[in-house]
């Protein structure tokens, strides 16, 4: 895919750099030259631009990109100025950044096609991982929904799936099975557990959380 990321700070730099790992095509993009060098081995074509400029964005094609993402990391303005111009120029879609629910609201009113909060999701992240004995990491789907990494407990050894039931019960999907190096996918219900199972797991935040119990 094609992608082009406007901002090059702490935030823009890892999408820039974990997408062109990925194998996609990157533009980075920012008014700021030396932001620019930071990732000029790791992006596919950078531009020094003001991202507020409409005229200056249609000039390189910035609707030729299958998603544009806002990363601006201060001066709410220009975030917000720059995603509505990006809309009114017709990119397909539109990942804005924001720093608080009010910028967050004003950028889905302008027509952001998603909004981020990348501080309060990596916030909620650490927190849940310290505060369980059991999760590992996990990451946003969406604002509700989460895939988690949890490892198993003693007391789960020798039980099956099936045992747990953690679908019917939970609404929880176990995704697969970390086990000595190897990959369990899709995992059935007659597969017995050990203890020192890493799951990996998708469902409700509320409902991941009951997990502590369980596990």
């Amino acid at each position: 895919m094609d992608f082009a990321v406007i901002g090059i700070g702490r935030f823009g730099s890892s999408v820039v750099r974990t997408l062109y790992d990925m194998g996609h095509r990157v533009q980075a993009m920012d008014k700021d030259e030396d932001a620019l060098r930071q990732v000029a081995e790791h992006c596919t074509n950078m531009i020094q631009i003001d991202s507020t400029d409409q005229e200056a964005l249609r000039a390189v094609g910035i609707t030729n990109f299958d998603v544009v993402v806002v990363a601006i990391g201060t001066g709410i303005q220009e975030s917000i100025l720059t995603t509505l111009i990006l809309k009114q120029l017709g990119v397909k879609k539109v990942v804005s950044k924001a720093i608080n629910e009010l910028q967050g609201r004003v950028l889905e009113k302008v027509g952001a096609d998603l909004v981020i909060y990348p501080e309060r999701e990596m916030g909620e992240r650490v927190a849940r991982v310290l505060a369980s004995a059991h999760v590992m990491d996990q990451f946003a789907l969406s604002p509700d929904y989460l895939v988690e990494e949890v490892r198993l407990g003693p007391k789960i050894e020798g039980r099956t799936l099936g045992d747990l039931d953690l679908r019917r019960k939970y609404e929880i999907s176990v995704l697969l099975i970390k086990r000595d190096n190897q990959i369990h996918v899709s995992p059935l219900p007659e597969t017995e557990l050990k203890s020192e199972d890493v799951l990996v797991v998708f469902g409700k935040k509320e409902q991941l959380s009951r997990l502590e119990s369980v596990l």
